[in-house]
C-alpha cells in the first residue's frame, strides 16, 4: 500500500509487486512513517546535560509549515518558556516562505507547543524542583505534522564541556586509527 499525494486529497492505492523481487508491506510502511529532521539543537547538546525528552506538537501558520518542511528553521538560541500554563517555544528563527506572496510572518516570533496537560505539568514540576531548565532538541517530521523534540537540561560547567570535547576527540583518533590498520 503506498500513499499518493493529490492536489486536494491525499489518494491511497495498492501496489501489486512479484514476492520474488523481496519488496513488502513492511517496507513501504517504514517509507510512510520515516521522520526526516528537519533541525537540530547542537548547541544544547554542547551547553546542557540532558536528563529527559518529550514530543510536542507546534502550532504554525501555512508558510510556516511550508519554510519548515524546507528545512529553514534555526533552533541556535531557542529555549520552551510558560505562560499561563502553556508552553511557547522563543527565538526560533523561521525564514518566510518565498512564495508566499501577500502573506508576511515575522521570523522569530513566540510559537505556542501543545501538549497534554499532564506532561505539561510534569515538565513544569521537574524544572521547577530540580533547577533544570526546557530546551528544544530538534525538530523533524511525524506523519506529516512537524513535532519538536523537547529536553529536560541541566546546564554543563566549563570543565565538564572541556572533558566532553576531550573524550570526542579521543574516540576519533581510535576511530581513525581501527580504520587505518584494517
Amino acid at each position: 500500500m503506498a500513499l499518493i499525494m493529490g492536489r486536494d486529497a491525499y489518494v491511497h492505492c495498492a501496489l501489486f509487486l512479484p514476492s520474488s523481487s523481496g519488496f513488502s508491506d513492511d517496507l513501504f510502511s517504514s517509507i510512510l512513517t520515516h521522520m526526516p529532521t528537519l533541525a537540530t539543537n547542537k548547541q544544547a547538546y554542547h551547553n546542557y546535560q540532558v536528563l529527559d525528552e518529550h514530543e510536542a506538537g507546534i502550532v504554525l501558520t501555512g508558510p510556516e509549515v511550508k519554510s519548515t518542511k524546507l528545512g529553514h528553521i534555526n533552533l541556535k538560541g531557542a529555549y520552551v518558556s510558560v505562560r499561563q500554563g502553556a508552553l511557547w517555544l522563543i527565538n526560533t528563527h523561521i525564514s518566510a516562505y518565498p512564495r508566499a506572496a501577500g502573506q508576511y510572518h515575522e521570523p522569530t516570533r513566540d510559537r505556542k507547543l501543545i501538549m497534554r496537560r499532564k506532561e505539561i505539568d510534569s515538565l513544569l514540576g521537574k524544572e521547577k524542583s530540580h533547577g533544570l531548565t526546557i530546551v528544544p532538541l530538534s525538530v523533524y517530521t511525524k506523519g506529516g505534522l512537524i513535532k519538536v523534540k523537547l529536553g529536560v537540561c541541566r546546564g554543563k560547567k566549563q570543565h565538564d564541556k572541556r572533558a566532553a570535547i576531550k573524550k570526542k576527540e579521543s574516540d576519533r583518533r581510535i576511530q581513525r586509527s581501527l580504520r587505518h590498520k584494517v
